[in-house]
């Protein structure tokens, strides 16, 4: 799972169907979709699984990849989506918008036209308490998947770090790691209640940090990078709470010298913040002293 998201605006550089102008980009409409099973993996962590017509030629073509997730507005049986129209989506006035989170797609199966999101529970909040309650027959709707990640399959060593909303988008990079990697993984999370199984064609050396306290939030991943040895070409791949991520970035590419083509962030959700951007590549702060 990642952070509390919403939609990111069309971009204004991507071509129209007209030669030699421009316009927003146009993203594929919203999936409509209904759940078909649910099931509590450990105490926080939901698996929700959807399906639907919709899905046909739906396909994830790189790990740690993003779909957006909306979810009915209160009092709503499903939820309100926008019409295509000439310059991007257009929301109809007389209804309520829906919830909008960015989700990492865990797995999809073709076959059956099924995908799989898993959701952090973590309180208070739309999607928490959505996941919370969510049960067979459910409507939502998916748009995506999205995502710059490319995996280079000769990079040999990796250090991997991230906190609970990382752990799905964890889970699909490891499993995409060829035989010849080895990758140390560190997972900052509340307990042992948040640990899982986590499997690789590749070497895996996984450690499980425990949050010292309910709001150090990034303690044990910063800790855990200030005794990483890592040589120059191990690639680097972060994600958790903005702020560390920025924390981590700055570190390494400043105090650490890594290369910056071997360093890839990713600020899932940010503290205080509710619609936090699916976008934040952490590289948009000064990382030179």
């Amino acid at each position: 799972m990642k952070g509390n998201f919403v939609t990111n605006p069309a971009s204004p550089s991507q071509p129209s169907a007209v030669p030699g102008a421009t316009g927003p980009r146009r993203r594929k409409p919203p999936r409509r979709v209904e759940v078909v099973s649910v099931a509590r993996i450990r105490p926080r962590l939901v698996s929700v699984w959807v399906t639907g017509d919709a899905l046909e030629g739906f396909q994830i073509n790189a790990p740690t990849s993003h779909i957006k997730v909306y979810l009915p507005a209160p009092g709503q049986q499903a939820p309100t989506l926008p019409e295509d129209g000439p310059n991007g989506p257009v929301w109809p006035d007389d209804a309520p918008r829906p919830f909008v989170r960015t989700y990492t797609p865990r797995r999809f199966d073709e076959d059956t036209r099924t995908l799989e999101v898993q959701f952090v529970l973590h309180g208070e909040g739309p999607a928490s308490d959505w996941a919370e309650r969510a049960a067979p027959g459910d409507q939502l709707a998916v748009a995506g998947p999205g995502g710059r990640f490319s995996l280079d399959p000769s990079i040999e060593r990796w250090w991997i770090a991230g906190d609970e909303s990382a752990i799905p988008a964890v889970e699909t990079l490891l499993e995409a790691l060829p035989p010849s990697a080895s990758a140390e993984v560190h997972l900052e999370v509340t307990d042992a209640d948040d640990e899982i199984e986590l499997t690789s064609p590749a070497k895996l050396d996984v450690t499980w940090h425990y949050r010292r306290a309910p709001d150090a939030w990034g303690a044990e991943l910063e800790q855990a990078a200030h005794d990483a040895e890592v040589a120059a070409d191990t690639q680097l791949w972060l994600a958790c709470e903005a702020t560390t991520v920025r924390d981590l970035r700055r570190y390494f590419l400043v105090d650490r010298k890594h290369p910056r083509d071997s360093l890839i962030t990713r600020g899932y959700w940010r503290r205080g913040f509710a619609n936090h951007p699916d976008h934040d590549y952490g590289d948009d702060e000064l990382e030179a002293r």
